[in-house]
């Protein structure tokens, strides 16, 4: 095996304290009192002012019964009320439990139920306001707070927003049930102190919905403090810096979570807010605010790289982005750094760990096709997924394990999950790769996904990857599809380039010299679009779901799949 670990011993703060999310809010509020911390559409707010909110928003919360262990919800785009009330609920003693606003009613109400939330905070866009206000009545939750989206807004962009948006605005009943961010802030005094522990749960953060319910991983202060600290090590020492992080990812999800604000508060830098993806406008917003550091998916990337073909775009302020939530492909980071001159380095890891595990360097050698290396203070191990006790090889082909100080404790009320969830302690990920001899991690693919065809391991990615070699191919997915002779078979789903042509037989006759012939498409379906999850990483559940359901109908009217 393989010894990947790097930085300083696991278990240890990489920076040493604070080892608590809110001390170390406060730390950045004493030594950059007077940099601004956050810009969202133009309207911006300094440390110091951050942190006199979040102290009265914590005796607000406390004030409406939030006690050590409360779990206050928050159902909220990005807006400075995310980072606000995600500060003031650790400070007051509670949990905070991450929920996608985009999240039907029945999500929602399982979030909700699972959780134990007994307050949601959520804004005022009124399709998100009223779903949440009807299942926080249904599920008994005892407190609604609503945060204006007008008030986050610069003076002449609120008014606008007021006048032209007012059929948007949803109205909460004025109850003692319900409240507003404006009222939470009329808190007199600060927050009482509450003794917690660095290794107590801070944030559930709900994962694995594509294989049932979503599980809750509890990411403790420690956890999430630790992925900051190791942040800050590896994009470029433990000095303060003055950064500007373009925050374009939702901060409810766990990797906009560390990239962009736990990273920017630990490091005295300014986040960049955008409330969400829209490519126009996030061209115009770097071009305004010409941040120095970019996270963001693949198809975001893949997006400007398409509008550099048409556009000027300058990203020269630019001097790293990485990429994560889903595996970048070659084809994509060589057009991005080829239009933009900014470099694209890809980075690995999962809820479960906070998230991130392994990056490729923003200095150094950069492996095709790898996952990089280990991040500071983690350590990676392969292991036979038949018997997860046996660790394996350099180059050998097993599920990736990984230790370290960000790795969650498990699963919130699953202690079954939870069990499963590790191999002699270390996080069993779920997906499949090696290690070179370097180092260096190369993942194969999800073992989730993996197409078992004929007797035969077929992995989605390499023929995804495959396909991402042909110019006109700008999105690809491969699933498993039902087959009555193999079990399996592969099928692809592709959205071409604008403005070029492929047909499937082309596409399938181009892949015929690049991978196997078990590996060849059964079939190849070119769409306009391929469904998507909200931070834009390409989603296959949906199409998953739909091949299933077409195979069923075929072989209730007696026809082969």
């Amino acid at each position: 095996m393989q010894d990947t670990s790097v930085g300083k011993a696991i278990g240890v703060p990489l920076l040493g304290e604070p080892r608590l999310l809110g001390d170390m809010l406060d730390l950045s509020v004493r030594r950059f009192g007077s940099r601004n911390v956050l810009d969202f559409m133009g309207r911006t707010l300094t440390y110091a002012e951050l942190g006199e909110q979040v102290d009265r928003a914590a005796r607000g919360l406390q004030d409406m019964g939030v006690v050590k262990g409360t779990r206050v919800a928050l159902c909220l785009p990005n807006t400075p009320y995310y980072p606000i009330l995600f500060f003031a609920i650790l400070k007051a003693g509670g949990v905070v439990v991450n929920v996608n606003p985009l999240y039907v009613e029945r999500e929602l109400a399982h979030l909700l139920e699972d959780s134990g939330a007994t307050i949601i905070a959520t804004c005022d866009i009124a399709e998100i306001h009223a779903r949440v206000l009807k299942v926080a009545g249904q599920m008994g939750v005892k407190h609604v707070i609503t945060c204006p989206i007008a008030g986050a807004l610069p003076t002449l962009k609120s008014i606008a927003y007021r006048i032209f948006k007012r059929a948007e605005i949803g109205h909460a009943p004025s109850d003692a049930r319900h409240s507003t961010f404006d009222a939470l802030l009329k808190a007199k005094g600060a927050p009482s102190p509450v003794t917690v522990s660095p290794d107590e749960v801070a944030v559930l953060q709900y994962t694995g919905g594509t294989t049932g319910e979503p599980k809750a991983a509890m990411l403790s202060h420690a956890n999430l403090v630790a992925n900051a600290d190791a942040m800050v090590v590896f994009v470029g020492g433990e000095q303060p810096n003055q950064d500007r992080v373009l925050g374009a990812l939702p901060l409810f999800h766990v990797f906009a979570l560390t990239t962009v604000l736990t990273y920017s508060i630990r490091t005295g830098a300014e986040m960049i807010l955008l409330p969400r993806f829209e490519l126009q406008q996030l061209l115009k917003t770097i071009d305004r605010t010409k941040p120095s550091y970019f996270p963001a998916v693949p198809t975001i990337y893949a997006a400007i790289t398409t509008a550099a073909e048409t556009q000027k775009i300058d990203l020269s302020s630019i001097h790293a982005c990485i990429s994560g939530g889903a595996p970048l492909p070659a084809e994509v980071r060589i057009a991005f750094e080829a239009a933009t001159g900014a470099k694209l380095c890809e980075g690995y890891g999962l809820s479960e760990a906070s998230p991130i595990i392994t990056c490729n360097p923003i200095d150094g050698l950069n492996k095709p096709g790898s996952a990089g290396l280990p991040f500071p203070g983690t350590t990676i191990e392969i292991r036979d997924r038949e018997d997860p006790t046996r660790l394996l090889p350099v180059g050998e082909n097993g599920e990736i394990c990984a230790r370290g100080p960000q790795i969650t404790q498990g699963y919130w009320h699953k202690p079954a999950a939870t069990a499963e969830l590790f191999a002699d302690g270390a996080l069993r990920t779920g997906d499949v790769g090696h290690l070179d001899a370097d180092g260096y991690l190369f993942i194969v693919d999800r073992i989730k996904d993996l197409i078992l065809a004929g007797g035969y391991n077929v992995y989605p990615r390499v023929i995804e990857e495959a396909l991402y070699e042909h110019p006109a191919v700008l999105e690809a997915v491969v699933i498993g599809v039902p087959d009555k002779y193999r079990g399996q078979a592969p099928k692809a789903f592709v959205v071409l380039a604008e403005g070029l042509v492929a047909t499937p037989l082309e596409l399938r006759d181009f892949l015929r010299d690049k991978i196997s012939k078990i590996e060849l498409p059964r079939e190849v379906e070119i769409r306009d679009t391929l469904p998507k999850t909200l931070i834009g990483k390409l989603s296959k559940k949906e199409l998953v779901a739909e091949e299933n359901a077409k195979a069923a109908a075929s072989e209730a009217r007696g026809v082969d799949a």
